[in-house]
């Protein structure tokens, strides 16, 4: 296979990390030509040294210079870029063949936009950049034959069931023939089995406790709530042209099967592993080949019983707002992630309760209402919306403080 040149954006976040340990694993398949951080700039020293990388991206000035502070001496200093702009251009560079989008929330959008504008292998760890703007990012993917491999673990898992797998790179515009539903299997996440009335008192730190999987805390408070699972069926309903009624959320406590997808003969084809992100993202890497995750071998001898149970939407109502945006269109989903992007920080930072994360949520969008019917035919206009939903999420939390 031709040698990748890859741009690792968010490359100290744990998807970040994740890539590169499965890139050093293939030195003779893949270069790295760019990374960006956003804080952990003592972090990207380190892979950059390490990798070779040519490129880095940080968010400002001081940023840069303590980059160069803490830049070894005996080493050329890798060119530096800064701000949003930079983000964005670097995808576009022509060395680049392979983009993984793995910043978080909103701020990631734009690159792997431009990613996908550039005609990119575009590996989608982002959410949001279909929340906010699926139908955007899949004219672009289709407008500038990009090929787009989803890394979420549940939605690589499903494509991994698909049939076709190499045209469903392209972003075709109908369901893969003979498919029924898909089912996205959930952990449940820390609280699935609490009392809800002691959700109220949860602290940030109990939320961040995710029973399987090791994440950030903004995605393990989202983990929590199942507001990401919400997002993922939102993510789905692009990715895989399916519309809400035949996406389908199983809890599945011990995160083995990571989804399903069923056909209308009745068969169901599962993808099983451990959880560990460097499966979905060496198949990504790696699409059409597999190759070596790290990952090591998943003794199904040890398999005592595997759980699946429905939601409890009164446990997770996230959930079911996510629904009722999909079904009320593209900006109702905008407003949707931006209001829990405002909640969760607040959350995190103590100033709003666990339970108050739902209701400044259905506020916002209700809030928005009007606004929300409409269908972001842009960038800006995505951004606009995500920006005044953010403001009215602000405003909401502070009359809850």
């Amino acid at each position: 296979m031709k040698e990748q040149n890859l741009y690792v954006l968010g490359s100290t976040g744990s998807i970040g990390e994740s890539t590169l340990d499965v890139v050093a694993r293939h030195p003779d398949r893949f270069r790295v030509h760019a990374l960006s951080a956003y804080s952990r700039i003592d972090k990207l020293v380190s892979q950059a040294v390490a990798t070779g990388s040519r490129v880095v991206v940080v968010p400002d000035d001081a940023a840069a210079r303590r980059f160069t502070a803490l830049w070894p001496a005996d080493k050329p200093v890798p060119e530096i870029r800064v701000g949003a702009d930079a983000l964005a251009d670097t995808a576009t560079d022509p060395e680049v063949t392979t983009v993984m989008a793995a910043i978080v929330g909103t701020a990631g959008l734009p690159s792997a936009l431009a990613a996908a504008r550039a005609g990119k292998r575009v590996l989608l760890a982002n959410k949001e950049a279909l929340v906010a703007a699926g139908g955007l990012f899949m004219q672009a993917v289709r407008d500038h034959g990009a090929e787009l491999l989803p890394i979420d673990s549940e939605h690589n898992a499903i494509f991994q069931c698909l049939p076709g797998n190499g045209e469903r790179a392209r972003a075709p515009q109908e369901p893969a023939h003979g498919v029924r539903r898909l089912l996205l299997t959930a952990s449940g996440g820390p609280f699935r089995n609490t009392a809800v009335e002691a959700l109220r008192d949860v602290t940030p730190d109990q939320a961040c406790a995710h029973p399987n999987w090791s994440m950030g805390r903004k995605i393990s408070v989202d983990s929590a709530t199942m507001l990401n699972k919400g997002l993922e069926v939102i993510e789905a309903h692009w990715l895989f042209s399916m519309e809400a009624d035949r996406i389908q959320v199983v809890v599945h406590p011990q995160s083995l099967v990571h989804s399903m997808v069923e056909y209308e003969d009745g068969s169901i084809l599962a993808q099983l592993g451990q959880p560990d992100m460097r499966t979905p993202i060496a198949y990504g890497l790696g699409f059409p080949d597999r190759i070596d995750s790290g990952v090591g071998l998943f003794e199904l001898m040890t398999l005592r019983q595997l759980d699946f149970e429905p939601p409890d939407l009164n446990r997770f109502p996230c959930l079911a707002l996510a629904y009722d945006a999909l079904r009320a269109g593209q900006s109702s989903c905008i407003s949707l992630n931006a209001a829990n992007e405002v909640a969760v920080d607040r959350f995190l930072t103590g100033r709003i309760r666990y339970t108050e994360i739902p209701q400044i949520i259905g506020d916002c969008m209700e809030r928005m209402g009007a606004a929300n019917g409409s269908c972001p035919s842009s960038l800006e206009e995505v951004l606009d919306h995500d920006r005044h939903a953010r403001a009215v999420a602000a405003e909401l939390c502070m009359l809850r403080a």
